[in-house]
Order: structure tokens, then sequence, then C-alpha cells
């Protein structure tokens, strides 16, 4: 077969893609020209094709193996991959921190060269912070007011409590000095989500953890955050991938953790989408590929990948001013 460009594959903008997949069992292959997965049942094989023109991210789980020459067509398509545990959890080690990307030089600089413009200056970094903490209640905001399945579930963005919860984030996070500051807002304002989406779901005795064991809707309830936490990180990786913007220079997560921008980009996202349908999808028992199916659909609904396109590069481009330069130029 000979090597296809990406004209030839009529690649879609990975901002307009529709599709991440999560797949376990299963060989991943390149037949005939396309990326297919070959499963393997009792009486016969079954090959499904993957659009990699359309998708954005491909998470390979327990029991997957992949084909050199498949890896060629994704990348060739812009398609970045990642292995992950069960479930699309955790995401383990690969290159470009935790992701498989390809290795195109065609991606723009101006993006990288603006973050590089406010990145090494510490109000600067926390300006840009804020922005994304901004950004992040603004998307909250308007899904859950264009939303009607999440208003139908008492996901009502105009209720009292998360009203004040979002008026005094807005608040905290205007006067925060230091990023510190940011980051025990933010807990404190997830930590008012959890309760309000508990409260909702008739979840009772809801605690975080990383580790659910799916026994009851608590446990399932953290198992599908959890697992849509991950798909938001794929779509973070993806946005920054495709704007030249390393993940290790983050302005929230740390700077000493080497993948903590795809944290901060996937934080626009994950309260708005990921964490009320973890908990109605736990009070309805649905099943895992359920709950990525509806998160997924949702993703594509609000045009979460869009909005984390514009985020970024609007913030990339931002003349941020310290107020050392405000003092040089009075």
């Amino acid at each position: 077969m000979k090597d296809l460009s990406p004209s030839d594959l009529k690649t879609i903008l990975h901002s307009k893609r529709a599709n991440l997949y999560y797949l376990e069992y299963c060989r991943v292959m390149q037949k005939d020209g396309r990326v297919l997965y070959l499963t393997e049942a009792k009486k016969e094989n079954q090959y499904f094709n993957i659009p990699i023109a359309n998708t954005t991210v491909l998470l390979l789980g327990n029991g997957t193996s992949i084909t050199q020459a498949a890896m060629r067509m994704l990348a060739q398509a812009g398609v970045l991959v990642g292995f992950a545990g069960g479930g699309g959890t955790p995401l383990y080690m690969a290159n470009e921190i935790e992701w498989m990307t390809p290795q195109s030089e065609y991606r723009p600089t101006e993006y990288i060269q603006g973050w590089m413009s406010f990145w090494f200056d510490d109000e600067k970094r926390l300006a840009a912070a804020k922005q994304f903490q901004m950004a992040r209640i603004e998307y909250l905001s308007k899904v859950w007011t264009k939303d009607k399945e999440l208003k139908t579930e008492g996901f009502i963005v105009a209720d009292s409590k998360i009203q004040s919860a979002l008026d005094t984030f807005q608040q905290r996070t205007t006067q925060a000095s230091k990023s510190s500051e940011l980051l025990l807002t933010e807990a404190q304002l997830t930590k008012v989500l959890y309760k309000f989406a508990a409260n909702n779901t008739g979840t009772t005795n809801f605690s975080r953890q990383h580790q659910g064991s799916s026994k009851h809707n608590i446990d399932k309830a953290n198992d599908f955050l959890n697992h849509g936490n991950y798909l938001a990180y794929g779509l973070a990786a993806c946005t920054l991938w495709v704007l030249g913007i390393p993940h290790g220079f983050a302005v929230m997560h740390g700077k000493t953790r080497r993948g903590a921008l795809v944290f901060d980009v996937a934080d626009l996202i994950k309260d708005a989408i990921v964490l009320p349908w973890a908990f109605i999808c736990a009070k309805e028992n649905a099943t895992e590929q359920e709950f990525r199916q509806q998160v997924l659909q949702k993703f594509t609904d609000h045009k979460a990948l869009d909005f984390m396109f514009d985020r970024v590069k609007e913030i990339a481009l931002l003349e941020f001013i310290s107020e050392e330069e405000v003092r040089d130029n009075a």
C-alpha cells in the first residue's frame, strides 16, 4: 500500500471531529487502506472500521494490540493514541508525556510563542490561570442552561446554591494572588457541585474516590467520574498537540508535573458535562459503555472540543500585563 497524504484522507479539522474511541480485548490493524479493530468470537472473527479522519483520540485498554501499519495511518490522520487500563483509567506512560502523538512538524508556532511570552512571568501566568477558571464557569453556565436533559434531572444553573457557589468562586478567583489560592477555590466549588449532584440523584454518603469498585451507585459514580475525566483529558491533549503547545507549560496544576496543562484544559469542560452525567448514569445503573456514549454525545452536542480550541487560542494570544509593567509605564 502506498503512503497516503492527509489530503488523501480528507481529514476533518480536529476541532470539528466527532469521535473518541476506547477499545479493549481487540487487535487494531490496517487492512485495505483502512484502520480496523478485530474482535475474536467463538464462531467467527469480526472486523469494525475506525473512521480515523473524524477521530481525535484512540484509547487502548486491556487486552489490546496495534500494528505498525495502523499506527502509521493513525499518525497520518492526526489521531492521538494512548494506552490505558480497564475502563479507560489510568492512562499509562507513553511518549509525549501520556500520549503517542503524530510527529508533524507543520503545526502552528504562533500559539506556543504567545504562550511563552507570558508563561515565565508569575503574575502573567496567574492571570492566564484566572482566564481558564472564568472560562470554566462560563461553559458550565452555558451547558446547564441549554441542556434540557440536565434540567429534567435537576441540574439548573439558576438554583440558588449553584449561583451562590459560582459567585463566590468568581469573587475569590478574581482576588487570588497565587495559584495555590486558585486551586483551593477550585476544590471548594467542586465539593459544592458533588454535593449538589449527589442530592439531585439521591446518592447518599458520596465521597470522591479515585478508585471505585462499582459495587453500588456511590462507587459507580466515582468510576464514571474517573472514566469521563480521562475522555476529557484525551480531548485536551488533542487540542494542545494541534496548537503546538507542550503539555508541561501548565498555569494551574504546577510547573513540576510534565502533563499538567492537559488537566488545566480538561477542567474547562469536566464540571459542566462529566460531573452531572456520572451521577445521573450511576443512578440509572448504566453500564460503562452507556455512560461513555452519553458523555461523548454531550461533548458533541455542546461543542466541547470547539470550546477548548477557542479558549486556549484566545489565552495564548492575550496580551497580559504585570503590575511591574504597569508601574514602568506609569
